[in-house]
């Protein structure tokens, strides 16, 4: 009786351990994008670790580069350039006048939360650098599920993997706004194509708190609203259609903004502040034709004499590259009646490349997530897909070092 006791329950454990491990597992959906983004962290905190002993730091630090922390990585992450002005703002609050260069052209959320955040102890630079990367895991996520739901999982798979491997998707991992943006920009849009707009206006409303360029965010999601009201691909019953209350509800976006110019009224009696701010960077409202104007204005010794000299400005020249690219890619999301991607990217491209500068491009446009996707769908070539890892890695690692040492790269 003892030994059929004991096969009955050698025979019944495999079955018990079987369903308790299944039960345990985590969906793909969950593990792979988190696992891409602990991998790609990795890759990015090592090449930055090896590249501040041995590349010579930039001999013209900026004013505004903080005291360094007692470790490389912390301060390569979290003291370069924009970074010094979410600490100090989350520490001292906004500055705007007798300073050259103001900090209210930066938006508040961010410091929002660090300041918040070190209420429970600890300092900002580690809490802006939590914030950034707490947000940046988060998005790896949504934007899985959003491109898994409508393309499938291959694509799900090589859009994250393109979108956390793009040459400077280790702002990502920096006290930057970027990480906040993307978890709103796509947060709002996953919100809305599962019908739930009033998250999706709310997450909109946070995006235009994060960022001036974060008002795109009302235009896709209203064009949305009408693929889904009116396109007949959808198929939906007139039960499942969004309301014109949803509409009218995302009005709300742009307070975000509204608020932060409030504040600015109250505090310095300017609410164009964040705007008059961002001059000192001769970042000024300018015509994109101005901008390629001057950039395609013929060097004195000729455009050949100039480039095997090395003179001419390839910093600027990268950063039209990726604007040139992206805009691009929103015409084939608009040629493809993806009519709220394409307004998203389209309008992400435009607006930054409008203020005067090239500077910073290739940083702005890894926010407009639709276009991984669209690279992904054509990444099943395999040439195609070997193509955009060469490339997108050396970017990244090039960048990341770069930036570790003190270089503007975005």
């Amino acid at each position: 009786m003892a030994d059929l006791q004991i096969e009955h329950a050698t025979a019944t454990e495999p079955k018990w351990a079987a369903a308790r491990t299944r039960s345990l597992a985590l969906p793909r959906w969950l593990w792979l994008p988190l696992l891409l983004f602990v991998l790609t962290r990795l890759g990015i905190a090592l090449i930055v670790y090896l590249a501040v002993p041995l590349i010579p730091d930039s001999t013209t630090p900026p004013i505004y580069h903080l005291r360094p922390p007692d470790n490389i990585l912390l301060d390569a992450f979290g003291s370069r350039w924009d970074t010094g002005f979410y600490v100090s703002i989350a520490e001292e609050g906004y500055r705007y006048e007798g300073v050259p260069l103001p900090s209210v052209a930066f938006f508040p959320l961010l410091p929002l939360l660090m300041r918040a955040l070190t209420a429970f102890g600890g300092d900002a630079v580690t809490a802006g650098l939590f914030i950034s990367n707490a947000a940046l895991a988060l998005t790896a996520v949504l934007f899985y599920r959003l491109a898994e739901e409508q393309w499938g999982t291959a694509v799900a798979e090589r859009a994250i993997w393109y979108w956390l491997i793009f040459p400077t998707a280790f702002f990502g991992s920096a006290i930057y706004s970027e990480s906040l943006f993307l978890l709103t920009a796509v947060g709002a849009f996953y919100a809305a194509r599962r019908g739930y707009w009033e998250i999706a206006a709310l997450l909109g409303m946070l995006a235009t708190l994060t960022r001036f360029v974060g008002l795109i965010i009302a235009p896709m999601l209203v064009v949305e609203w009408w693929m889904q009201r009116r396109l007949s691909w959808q198929n939906r019953p007139e039960g499942e259609r969004p309301s014109f209350l949803a509409l009218l509800g995302l009005a709300i976006i742009p307070l975000g903004t509204g608020m932060y110019m409030a504040y600015l009224w109250r505090t310095f009696g300017d609410p164009l502040a964040f705007v008059h701010g961002a001059a000192a960077w001769q970042r000024v409202p300018q015509s994109p034709l101005i901008t390629i104007a001057t950039l395609l204005q013929r060097p004195a010794e000729g455009w050949l004499a100039a480039l095997w000299a090395g003179r001419l400005h390839i910093d600027n020249w990268l950063d039209f590259t990726f604007v040139l690219l992206f805009f691009v890619l929103g015409l084939v999301l608009l040629a493809k009646k993806r009519w709220s991607e394409a307004a998203f990217v389209l309008l992400g491209v435009l607006i930054p490349f409008s203020s005067g500068l090239l500077m910073s491009q290739r940083r702005y446009v890894w926010v407009l997530f639709p276009v991984f996707v669209l690279l992904a769908q054509w990444g099943k070539r395999p040439w195609l897909d070997k193509t955009i890892n060469i490339l997108f890695l050396l970017g990244l690692a090039l960048f990341s070092a770069l930036f570790a040492n003190g270089y503007l790269v975005g």
